[in-house]
C-alpha cells in the first residue's frame, strides 16, 4: 500500500521566514561618449526606476526588493516565520491543528500549537495564518519541524509534517584579557570582532560585574565625554574593536586586601547590535572566570632548577624571598593568555 502523498492532502502548508528587504543592487553599464554606443548606455541607465537620480553609476538604487533566499541567520538574532495553512479543496476540514518545534542539536522547543485546542472547522479557500518569533540561543544545525493534522467530511483523519532544515552561524568573536593590579582592582580587556560578510552597528557592549566588583567603562574620553571610538558606530567585516573595564571590589563586602584575589567569577558581557537594515542581535556571555592565582616561596638563595608548565604573570622580589603567582597553561611569549569563549 503506497503512502499518501502531499497532493493527496486537502490542505496545504508553506513556511516563510520573515526578514528586512535589503537595497535592490543595479549594475550601471557605461563607456566613453566617444565609444561607438555614445550615450545609449547612460540613457537607459537613467530611464531605470531602479537607479538612483543623479547617482546613476551608482551600485545601489533607491528601492528595497524582498529575499530571494533563506539568508543567514545569526547566533542572538531572532527567528522569525510566517506560518499558513491553507484549504486548496472544496471540501469542509474539521479539528484543524497547527504545531510548529524547532529543534536543536540538545532540545526540542515548542513554539506554537503546543496547547492550543483544535481549530473547529476550515471552509474551501480558507486559511490559518500564523507568526512565530524565537531567540536563536544556540549555533549549529537548527530544523523548524511543521505538523498538521484535521479531519475530513468522511470523519478520516489525515497528518502530515514539513522540514525545514538551516543554519545559525556565529556573529562574533570575542576574546578576553585579565590584568591583576597590585590592589585588587582587575582590568578586564575585551576583543569584539564582526566575523559576519556584512557591516554591523554596535549598540551596546558592557560589562554586567558579579556581586564583589563594581565596574567602570575605560572606553570615554574623561574631558569630553565622549567614545574612544569617535563618532563611528559601524564594526566592517574583519574589524576588531577593543573595549577596557576597571573592576574594584565593592566597600561592603569587606574582605581584606588581597582576598578577593580568590574570586573568580567577574562578570558578563553584554553585547547588543544592529545589521545595517536596523535587525536587532543580543549575545550574553556565561561568566567570565578568572584562573585563581597561587603563590610559592622560595628563598633568595635557591635556585629553580626546574621547568613549570603554567605561566608566570607576577613575580614580586622582596629582600629575603621570591613569590611567585602563577595562573592556568599559557600561550607563550604573552604576559597573560587570550582566553576566547562562547556566547550564549
Amino acid at each position: 500500500m503506497e503512502p499518501n502523498r502531499e497532493k493527496e492532502h486537502l490542505l496545504a502548508l508553506k513556511v516563510m521566514r520573515l526578514t528586512r528587504p535589503t537595497f535592490l543592487h543595479v549594475t550601471p553599464i557605461t563607456c566613453d561618449d566617444r565609444d561607438l554606443p555614445g550615450s545609449s548606455f547612460s540613457q537607459v541607465v537613467r530611464s531605470d526606476m531602479a537607479s538612483s537620480a543623479g547617482l546613476e553609476e551608482f551600485a545601489m538604487g533607491e528601492l528595497l526588493t524582498l529575499p530571494q533566499n533563506f539568508g543567514n541567520i545569526f547566533l542572538g538574532e531572532t527567528f522569525s516565520c510566517y506560518v499558513c495553512v491553507h484549504n486548496d479543496s472544496t471540501q469542509l476540514v474539521k479539528d484543524i491543528m497547527v504545531k510548529a518545534d524547532l529543534q536543536t542539536s540538545s532540545q526540542r522547543l515548542t513554539l506554537s500549537g503546543g496547547s492550543s485546542p483544535p481549530i473547529p472547522e476550515l471552509g474551501p479557500e480558507g486559511s490559518i495564518d500564523e507568526v512565530i518569533h524565537h531567540e536563536v540561543k544556540e549555533l549549529g544545525t537548527h530544523i523548524l519541524v511543521c505538523a498538521v493534522s484535521y479531519t475530513t467530511q468522511s470523519s478520516e483523519k489525515m497528518y502530515f509534517r514539513k522540514f525545514f532544515k538551516f543554519q545559525v552561524l556565529k556573529p562574533l568573536d570575542v576574546k578576553t584579557k585579565f590584568y591583576n593590579a597590585e590592589s585588587d582592582e582587575v582590568y578586564l580587556e575585551a576583543q569584539v570582532q564582526n566575523i559576519t560578510a556584512a557591516p554591523m552597528v554596535m549598540e551596546k557592549v558592557s560589562l554586567e560585574p558579579s556581586p564583589s566588583y563594581s565596574v567602570s567603562e575605560l572606553n570615554t574620553e574623561e574631558r569630553a565625554g565622549t567614545s574612544i571610538f569617535g563618532t563611528s558606530v559601524y564594526l566592517n567585516p574583519k574589524d576588531i574593536r577593543q573595549y577596557l573595564y576597571c573592576l574594584k571590589p565593592k566597600a561592603e563586602v569587606g574582605a581584606p586586601r588581597g582576598v578577593l584575589k580568590g574570586v573568580t567569577n567577574i562578570g558578563k558581557l553584554d553585547i547588543i547590535w544592529k545589521t545595517n537594515m536596523g535587525e536587532k542581535g543580543r549575545l550574553q556571555t556565561s561568566p567570565l572566570q578568572r584562573m585563581v592565582g597561587v603563590t610559592l616561596t622560595y628563598t633568595s638563595t635557591d635556585t629553580l632548577t626546574h621547568t613549570h608548565t603554567h605561566m608566570y604573570t607576577h613575580i614580586h622580589m622582596h629582600t629575603h624571598k621570591l613569590d611567585i603567582i602563577w595562573h592556568g597553561k599559557p600561550t607563550l611569549g604573552r604576559r597573560e593568555g587570550c582566553r576566547p569563549f562562547h556566547c550564549r
